[in-house]
């Protein structure tokens, strides 16, 4: 089958190197590069790397798909990023993976959004594409766990394999599957921003547990210093703190950065 696959975020790189195994490639779509790190280099995207890496025809600007001379069996979106016009959507059929329990969470953020609010599990959509932002019939759904400690990249991965069996299984005989309309309630997610790692210390242990998974990390003061909490777990209902990053310093345990502490009162928040 003839594929044009769209895509950014490095989750997606092997469901597409899966399909470049199976299937005709004839263009890659993704975001443009962006600034990384404190000297902004111009960094391409996990998966325009991956298409060099194959030699494949990659595009980060979706106004080059009119210029795509051959014609597509199929389009395959994930994480993509970029509102898709009708001249994309009529082109070819476009099905997309979204993992979330569709109409619930639709959006940019499904999984970090899932694990912020504590759900123990989700599904991965394999959908119709439409104009409509994540609003398209569901040709297959998957229900997967979400462990207690499981983040936003063990569950990424964990998605990963999930969709790639479901397109190999769709894409097999794409004339089977009917496209089923979402029904109940419509959540939209947003986009998280730095703010959104502050940690507020009112909240239950579980919330601010499950704040860091989520999003990476929790930002705060601990005696004065300003810190980055990078695991924790939930012990007879406490917050246990196992890697922290002081500002400046690497990564350590909690018992090295208590020990730097000298004893005396821990001050969370200050």
């Amino acid at each position: 089958m003839k594929l044009i696959l769209m895509g950014t975020n490095d989750f997606v790189v092997p469901i597409f190197d899966n399909l470049a195994n199976q299937h005709d490639i004839i263009a890659v779509f993704t975001r443009a590069p962006k600034p990384v790190g404190r000297r902004h280099i111009l960094t391409p995207s996990p998966v325009h790397q991956w298409a060099v890496s194959r030699g494949l025809d990659v595009h980060t600007t979706i106004r080059d798909f009119d210029n795509i001379n051959e014609k597509p069996d199929m389009i395959v979106v994930i994480s993509y990023g970029v509102i898709l016009r009708d001249n994309v959507l009529n082109a070819a059929p476009c099905i997309n993976i979204h993992p979330s329990s569709l109409p619930k969470y639709r959006g940019p953020s499904p999984i970090k959004t899932a694990i912020l609010n504590g759900d123990t599990n989700m599904d991965v959509c394999l959908m119709q594409m439409t104009s409509e932002l994540d609003a398209g019939g569901v040709y297959m759904r998957r229900n997967i766990e979400i462990g207690e400690n499981d983040t936003n990249d063990t569950m990424e991965k964990h998605v990963s394999s999930v969709a790639t069996q479901m397109l190999n299984e769709y894409l097999q005989k794409p004339e089977q599957y009917v496209a089923q309309p979402q029904i109940g309630d419509v959540i939209y997610t947003r986009k998280f921003i730095g703010s959104d790692e502050i940690i507020n210390w009112d909240n239950t242990p579980r919330q601010i547990h499950n704040q860091i998974r989520a999003l990476g990390c929790g930002r705060t003061k601990i005696n004065g210093i300003d810190v980055k909490i990078l695991e924790t777990r939930i012990d007879n209902g406490e917050l246990k703190i196992l890697k922290i990053q002081p500002s400046g310093k690497k990564t350590m345990d909690w018992k090295s950065f208590t020990n730097g502490l000298h004893g005396g009162e821990i001050k969370y928040g200050a």
